[in-house]
């Protein structure tokens, strides 16, 4: 498997960190279990985001076997996994059946299972599968260097991941856009360039 997390931007740390630790029950002060999930047989893979362009929060959902999970991520991660899926994609035959396009918004808006982590991505080549292992991300202190993580692998068809990647660049680019002259993002409420001051 490939671990695209090491050549990723990792951003936002300290509040993914924070987000990591609401899973702990402050009056008793012990972890709750950590999720350990795998989905053989995917229905629904997809991302989007809430709240407005400058403010949006990004999740991935998944869902099979009867379960539903819903993960909290970063812009830059989606963007990510929709890239190496791509690329592994451009080695594989053309999918035959992908999902709706419809099929691909966001359902709910529960909680999330956990803020992700690392990434790692495979293929399987005897069952034809692209396989995603999504891992909670951890704390930095010593204290938490042993600590169990939440995990979701999920096995997804090539038409799955097709639609995904489409549906992620979609909600990637619907974000600020940039500005023509200093390349930083242009908030709705304006932007302040240093190249035109």
């Amino acid at each position: 498997m490939l671990d695209i997390s090491s050549r990723m931007v990792t951003t936002r740390a300290s509040s993914a960190r924070s987000e990591h630790h609401r899973r702990t029950n402050r009056r008793s002060c012990a972890v709750m279990n950590p999720i350990d999930a795998s989905l053989e047989h995917v229905e629904v893979f997809t991302t989007g985001a809430i709240g407005r362009p400058g403010q949006r929060t990004f999740f991935l959902q998944m869902s099979g076997e009867g379960s539903h999970y819903h993960v909290k991520c970063e812009k830059l991660q989606v963007a990510a996994i929709s890239q190496y899926l791509m690329n592994v994609l451009q080695d594989l035959p053309p999918a035959d059946e992908r999902p709706i396009a419809s099929s691909m918004a966001l359902t709910s808006h529960s909680d999330p299972a956990f803020v992700l982590g690392r990434i790692a991505l495979g293929y399987d080549a005897h069952n034809d599968r692209l396989i995603l292992e999504l891992a909670e991300m951890g704390g930095t202190d010593e204290e938490d260097e042993y600590e169990e993580l939440g995990r979701i692998r999920l096995s997804i068809t090539r038409g799955q991941a097709i639609a995904f990647c489409e549906h992620a660049d979609a909600a990637v680019s619907a974000g600020r856009p940039p500005c023509h002259w200093c390349d930083g993002v242009v908030d709705p409420d304006g932007h302040v360039c240093p190249r035109m001051n």
